[in-house]
């Protein structure tokens, strides 16, 4: 009985330290010192320390271990390695890996991410939201643009030239704003609350385009002649890198340059001429600048010892002859500026290479650097803003809307989507804060925007057919009055441009993440890639080393939060959230452990194992959301109103990881593995729920009635009562509604019966009459009457009116 106490309480040690991580010499001392006990109380045999010193010395000896261990471990490696393509290793080089590594490491460390600060804007910044932003917002008839002029209207287009919408991203000694990411996402959060089409066309040119590569790889002459021109309108850029071959995998263009010599401006000089054929290219058909991305050949060697140089950018004026733009393609009748770009040999010299003739061949590092900030800010940015609108406005419509003589917002199957709809904009709003901080620290990071590019739009889609649900008529009749049926067409744009999210999830965030966040494996293969023998031996050694010992680490910390529901595991709160933080503990420790096992069970396979990686890739995905909720919440003070968002939020996002590693064990390939897996992660079975319907009752009370949460949930949107702002007018009717709720009491306990909020000018006239209310009170009711009409009123048209104004 003594030998089996001692036995459990070393392997009940072994794991304290395996769950601390604790050094090999630790264990090695731990094991020792074990045996010595044994030893002085039962005895040893001679061979059981023969075992250990033979093992434990050249393991604890660097250079012996080098010599004779890792030596093999480091030639089996380099021969499983798999290919990995040029554009694949620029695509892991490019950016930065920031708090998603720390997920990926099983031991979140919850200090850390409380203490990045939270992004703030500058006077400037809140002055142009306060100003050219909402003048903006109050010009934009999204009706009239997508309908009528299927385009902003010229006025507003100028607006946007004269106040610098087109520079936010190029530096002040440029004629440039200069703006934080954070600045750029909440300009767009409050243009895509009241247009679509206004969001798109300001947020492209602050995204992936001429403006930000010039900044970053221009030559002087070249930032000098554009950015000025780029910065007050002059100059209309767009950037073409998709083409009918070539979408997602943007690394596969077609379009050629060949490097020779011609003529131009009279005079012949060194330069390319190139074939391009490009499709969906945003603000293509307006452009007067076009940034070109193309494979660039040099046949005679012209530049070097080089005949392919690869993937090329190129800054051209479409003004070219042979540059072919204008034509514009029709996507889901959301009317901003998008079409092909073609062109047949044309010649353009060197220099008009972004960077110049040193910088060929150097086009595709450029492209993922730049899409690592770029997909972090305008897509996640429009999608929040237009669910946090969304939100309020479908609160609103719920209390405004009668049904079976009670508001529509009182139903449990309207609540349901209604607290979706309010915890996902909380959520969203958290994720673009959190993400553009980062990018504000000086970080790009690559695997975080692909996360926030995919979940974002993914669940802005969802929101939308939920406000559609909920809205009814009031939503599939387009109109002037309509807010919900144009968000509701172009969701899959967003859905499916820089970089489709089917793609995105099942190749690029854990593709990229497990290779890039894993704390070993990137070294592994750096070392493994390294000429130098000696250096690579030693890289090789520690980092696979350490990788053993992460694996037994993650190994014991799975298994222990999962006998213990992660319940001792560390937070850094003691109140209601602290159980998520806890949660969080454990799936990281799952997500680093299965990622270890993934790879040394299936190796090169993994890589096509797209539904593995997806599922993987969506556990780190929901931490990440999961860890902009709660910094949120502790970031604006730790609301107690906000509570019922937060649990909401939260609980969404890790029952989606616990799905999607419930998925990964019942799917795993080698079935064996899954099961044994499935008894160390989940040795009492599954544990966590979706939000419950107590939480979707109290969201969609408070989205139903003004109070500061809602007034935080929609913060930053344009809420104006304006010409064109329907959700503005609905808020004031909103408003109107709650006041004259009170006046209809009033009346129906001098009537003795219960009186609607239906015909309130009727009502008004017959209270009136009775007397039992004021000719102030008569008008408010005229006034809610004309509110309610216009909030659940929808659009009809002559039908001359819906004919297209194209003359065929």
């Amino acid at each position: 009985m003594s030998t089996l106490l001692f036995t459990l309480a070393v392997i009940v040690g072994l794991g304290a330290l395996a769950y601390k991580r604790a050094s090999l010499i630790s264990f090695t001392g731990a094991i020792a010192l074990a045996l010595g006990v044994l030893t002085f109380t039962h005895g040893v045999n001679n061979l059981v320390w023969i075992a250990f010193v033979v093992i434990a010395v050249p393991l604890n000896i660097t250079s012996f271990r080098q010599q004779y261990i890792s030596v093999h471990l480091l030639k089996l490696y380099r021969s499983i390695m798999p290919e990995m393509s040029r554009t694949e290793k620029e695509a892991i080089d490019a950016g930065t890996t920031w708090w998603e590594a720390d997920l990926f490491k099983g031991s979140p460390n919850w200090e850390k991410l409380h203490n990045y600060p939270a992004p703030r804007l500058s006077p400037d910044e809140q002055a142009f939201l306060d100003g050219p932003v909402e003048e903006a917002c109050a010009m934009a008839n999204e009706h009239e643009i997508c309908h009528e002029q299927t385009d902003l209207p010229e006025p507003l287009w100028q607006f946007l030239k004269d106040n610098g919408f087109f520079a936010m991203i190029i530096k002040k000694k440029y004629g440039g704003l200069e703006f934080s990411a954070y600045a750029q996402s909440r300009v767009l959060q409050k243009l895509s609350g009241v247009s679509t089409v206004l969001a798109s066309t300001v947020g492209v040119p602050n995204s992936l385009g001429p403006g930000e590569l010039l900044q970053h790889y221009g030559t002087e002459e070249q930032k000098d002649h554009y950015l000025p021109r780029l910065a007050d309108g002059r100059e209309i850029p767009c950037f073409a890198l998709t083409s009918p071959e070539a979408g997602s995998d943007a690394g596969a263009i077609p379009d050629r340059g060949v490097v020779c010599k011609g003529m131009w401006n009279g005079e012949e000089v060194l330069g390319m001429r190139i074939t391009w054929n490009k499709r969906y290219i945003t603000l293509a058909p307006v452009a007067t600048v076009l940034g070109l991305a193309f494979k660039l050949d040099d046949p005679d060697n012209l530049l070097g010892d080089e005949k392919d140089l690869g993937i090329t950018c190129a800054l051209i004026p479409t003004d070219v002859e042979g540059v072919e733009i204008g034509r514009r393609h029709f996507p889901l009748n959301v009317m901003f500026q998008n079409g092909p770009t073609r062109g047949n040999d044309v010649f353009f010299p060197l220099d008009f290479i972004i960077g110049g003739p040193s910088m060929a061949g150097r086009g595709w590092q450029m492209l993922v650097e730049c899409l690592s900030v770029g997909r972090g800010i305008t897509l996640p940015s429009n999608s929040a803003g237009g669910v946090k609108t969304l939100a309020l406005a479908s609160g609103a419509y719920s209390r405004i809307r009668r049904q079976f003589k009670l508001p529509i917002g009182k139903m449990e199957g309207v609540e349901e989507p209604l607290a979706r709809i309010g915890g996902n904009a909380y959520l969203m709003d958290a994720v673009t804060t959190m993400t553009t901080g980062a990018i504000d620290l000086g970080e790009k990071p690559s695997v975080v925007s692909a996360i926030v590019k995919y979940h974002l739009t993914d669940r802005m889609q969802s929101c939308v057919i939920d406000a559609m649900d909920i809205h009814g008529g009031k939503g599939i009749c387009l109109g002037p009055n309509n807010y919900v049926g144009r968000g509701y067409q172009g969701a899959p744009i967003a859905i499916t441009v820089e970089g489709a999210n089917i793609l995105t999830r099942s190749l690029i965030i854990y593709g990229q993440g497990a290779i890039r966040c894993h704390p070993y494996v990137l070294a592994e293969l750096d070392a493994a890639n390294e000429k130098d023998d000696r250096l690579a031996l030693e890289a090789f050694d520690k980092a696979v080393f350490g990788h053993i010992g992460f694996a037994i680490s993650n190994f014991a910390r799975s298994l222990w939060l999962g006998l213990t529901n992660s319940r001792f595991s560390a937070a850094p709160f003691k109140d209601e959230t602290k159980r998520y933080y806890q949660h969080m503990n454990r799936f990281s420790a799952n997500l680093a452990f299965l990622s270890d096992i993934a790879m040394a069970s299936l190796g090169g396979d993994l890589k096509r194992k797209e539904r593995i990686s997806a599922r993987l890739g969506d556990i780190l995905s929901q931490l990440y959301l999961t860890s902009a909720t709660l910094k949120r919440y502790d970031d604006e003070g730790r609301q107690q109103g906000d509570l019922a968002l937060v649990h909401w939020a939260a609980r969404d996002s890790l029952f989606k990881a616990q799905t999607a590693l419930d998925e990964l064990l019942r799917n795993f390939p080698i079935k064996w593995v899954g099961k044994l897996l499935r008894y160390v992660m989940y040795p009492t079975g599954i544990t966590l729920v979706a939000p419950y319907d107590e939480l979707d009752h109290e969201i969609s009370r408070l989205l139903q009635a003004p109070g500061v949460t809602r007034d935080r949930l929609g913060a930053g949107q344009y809420w104006k009562p304006t010409q064109y702002n329907t959700v503005g007018i609905q808020e004031e009717t909103l408003l109107d509604v709650i006041a004259a709720e009170a006046i209809i009491a009033k009346i129906s306990k001098a009537t003795g019966q219960k009186e609607q909020l239906i015909f309130l000018d009727k009502l008004a006239n017959r209270a009136l009459e009775i007397g039992c209310i004021t000719e102030e009170e008569a008008e408010h009711l005229r006034k809610t009457e004309q509110g309610r009409l216009k909030s659940i009123n929808v659009d009809d048209f002559d039908p001359l009116d819906l004919v297209p104004n194209s003359k065929g």
